[in-house]
């Protein structure tokens, strides 16, 4: 069983293996589980994040005032919805944040002896 995060309310997630198609400067929303947090001491309050979702993973650059108004997502966020313009360096993929998301709670969907059914049905409703 997968949570594909493209089916649920909010922003429309653009799956990972899409970035490297999402022009440069782009508005994205990605979504996925929190694989690394890293808060180097030499990058001035500057935080990276690495999601997955059910494609593969994405980096995500939160600048320091961005950190200090979405912190408790960034710290306790297990699954994480973020909108933000792309970038691309060599090659790699980054999403700088404008918004962070904790949508930690729909990993309790996975649960849910009728997780298929409530996803399809949600799509419907689109």
């Amino acid at each position: 069983m997968t949570l594909d995060l493209s089916t649920f309310q909010g922003p429309r997630c653009t799956p990972n293996d899409r970035l490297p198609y999402t022009p440069v400067g782009g508005r994205v929303t990605i979504a996925g589980l929190v694989l690394v947090r890293q808060r180097p001491g030499t990058a001035k309050g500057v935080v990276f994040l690495t999601l997955e979702d059910e494609t593969g993973t994405a980096n995500v650059v939160v600048w320091a005032k961005m950190f200090e108004q979405y912190r408790r997502a960034v710290i306790s966020g297990r699954l994480l919805r973020v909108t933000g313009r792309l970038q691309r360096d060599s090659g790699v993929n980054h999403v700088v944040a404008e918004r962070i998301e904790d949508i930690s709670p729909m990993l309790d969907l996975l649960l849910h002896p009728e997780f298929d059914r409530l996803v399809a049905q949600q799509a419907q409703t689109r």
